[in-house]
C-alpha cells in the first residue's frame, strides 16, 4: 500500500477590495447587462465580452469560450426583452488569443472581421474553433451595422501583435482587451504580454480616446477612467522600482559564488534585482488592487518590466572597455 503524501497548507490572501467585485450571475452562471443603449456586456466573472443588438442582427466581440454558450443565451435573453434579433451575424476578434476567440465556431454564420495579423496569426493556429477573419484591416477600419457605429483601430503591438482598440463613439465606450484589469493587478506577466513598450503605453493611447465605459476583457465589471489611471500608477511605480534595483543590486557576490556557472549568476541577481523592485509595489498596492499581494504575480510582471527595461531600453547596459 503507498503511502499518502500530505498535501502543502494552500495559503491565505488577503480581503478582495469591493471595488474588485462584479455583479452576481444568474443560474446559467453568466451576467448581461447594459453599456448604453444598444451595447450589453457579458461576463462569467472571469472573462467579458461585448454585443451589439440592432435591427439587423447582433455585432458580437470576442468568443470566449469560458462563456461559450451562454453567448446565444445572453443575446437571446436581451433579443427577447428589446425585441430585437438574436441572430449574430458579425463576429470581431480583438486578438487571436483562444481564451478569447476560442467559441468563435458556435457562430458559423457570422462574418469574421479582424486586424490583418490576426488573420495571420489563426491561420497558422489552425485551430478549428477560431476560423480566420475574413474581413481584415491594417490600421483602422469602421464598421457600420444596422445604425450603429464601431470604429476598430490597430496603434501596433501591446499585449499582443494584433491586439485592436473597438471604440464606440454612440455608446461612449471602449473595448481593450488583457492591458487593464479593472481592479485587479494583472495575471502573470503583464497578462501574458508580448511587447512591453507597447503595453505600457496602451493606457495612454486609451486614455486619448472619448470614453467612460472600458471593456476590459477579463474579470466580472466594466472598467472605469479611473481604473486605466491606477493601472497606469501601478505600471509605473514597478518601473521605478526596477530602475532604482538596477542601480542598486551588486551582483559581485554572484560572480564570485558561480564563476564560470553564466546562468547561475545570472539567475542570482535578477533573482535579487526583481524581489527588490517588487517587495515595494505588493506593500503599497495590498487592498488598492486585488490579488496585489499574491507576490508571485507582482513578481512575473516587474520581471517582465524590468527586463524591458534592459533589453529595448538599454537600462543598465555597459560596453565592455
Amino acid at each position: 500500500m503507498s503511502e499518502s503524501v500530505d498535501s502543502p497548507a494552500l495559503p491565505d490572501y488577503a480581503p478582495l477590495p469591493e471595488s474588485a467585485l462584479g455583479p452576481a450571475l444568474n443560474e446559467d452562471g453568466y451576467h448581461v447587462g447594459r453599456v448604453e443603449r444598444n451595447l450589453f456586456w457579458v461576463t462569467d466573472s472571469v472573462y467579458v465580452a461585448a454585443f451589439l443588438a440592432t435591427p439587423e442582427g447582433v455585432m458580437l466581440f470576442d468568443a470566449p469560450p469560458t462563456i461559450g454558450h451562454n453567448l446565444q443565451r445572453a443575446i437571446d435573453e436581451i433579443a427577447e426583452a428589446e425585441g430585437t434579433p438574436n441572430t449574430v451575424t458579425h463576429l470581431v476578434y480583438s486578438h487571436h488569443h483562444a481564451d478569447h476567440a476560442g467559441a468563435a465556431d458556435l457562430f458559423p454564420d457570422a462574418t469574421l472581421i479582424g486586424h490583418e495579423e490576426t488573420r495571420r496569426l489563426l491561420l497558422r493556429d489552425d485551430d478549428p474553433t477560431r476560423p480566420a477573419p475574413e474581413v481584415t484591416f491594417a490600421d483602422s477600419l469602421t464598421l457600420e451595422i444596422g445604425g450603429e457605429r464601431a470604429d476598430l483601430a490597430f496603434h501596433g503591438p501591446n499585449h499582443t501583435p494584433d491586439n485592436i482598440f473597438i471604440h464606440f463613439p454612440g455608446h461612449d465606450a471602449l473595448m481593450l482587451i488583457d492591458i487593464v484589469n479593472p481592479g485587479w493587478v494583472p495575471i502573470f506577466n503583464t497578462n501574458l504580454s508580448e511587447d512591453m513598450p507597447g503595453y505600457i503605453d496602451a493606457p495612454a493611447q486609451a486614455l486619448a480616446l472619448p470614453w467612460t465605459h472600458l471593456i476590459a476583457g477579463h474579470l466580472g465589471r466594466l472598467g472605469t477612467r479611473a481604473d486605466v489611471e491606477l493601472h497606469q500608477a501601478y505600471i509605473a511605480d514597478i518601473v521605478a522600482a526596477s530602475y532604482a534595483a538596477l542601480g542598486s543590486v551588486d551582483p559581485t557576490q554572484y560572480f564570485v559564488k558561480y564563476g564560470p556557472n553564466a546562468w547561475g549568476w545570472v539567475n542570482g541577481y535578477l533573482t535579487e534585482v526583481t524581489t527588490t523592485a517588487t517587495r515595494p509595489v505588493v506593500e503599497k498596492y495590498t487592498g488598492v488592487l486585488a490579488a496585489a499581494d499574491i507576490e508571485a504575480l507582482t513578481y512575473s510582471t516587474t520581471f517582465m518590466l524590468m527586463q524591458s527595461l534592459r533589453l529595448d531600453k538599454g537600462v543598465g547596459s555597459q560596453v565592455h572597455p
